[in-house]
């Protein structure tokens, strides 16, 4: 087994205020790898833009510009998320969800 130690003292991150997180379980349970790029990238973005309950209300052209998507792709993103049941999004907010029990695939 490999021994952990921290390898930078004056860098160790902590946990503040703004602090986001994805479960350990996105990339042991196989979510991470079922991901494209593009929907990973909006993934990771609502992630960092949400707030304690996962709320986020960043527009549509913000977050394409913010990620360098066009248009389409962004759309088939959050489509794709959306039914992959990671994120709910009304119009105007989106939501983080808790990860679902298993990945899906399609």
């Amino acid at each position: 087994m490999i021994r952990k130690k921290v390898l930078a003292h004056d860098r160790i991150r902590s946990t503040g205020k703004g602090f986001s997180f994805i479960p350990h379980r996105f990339l042991t349970d196989g979510f991470l790898q079922s991901l494209s790029w593009q929907e990973l990238a909006l993934y990771l973005f609502l992630v960092l833009a949400s707030d304690r309950s996962g709320l986020s209300f960043y527009g549509d052209r913000t977050i394409c510009a913010t990620l360098g998507l066009k248009e389409d792709d962004y759309i088939f993103a959050r489509s794709s998320l959306i039914h992959k049941d990671l994120v709910m999004y009304d119009g105007t907010l989106f939501q983080v969800l808790s990860l679902p029990k298993s990945t899906h695939k399609a």
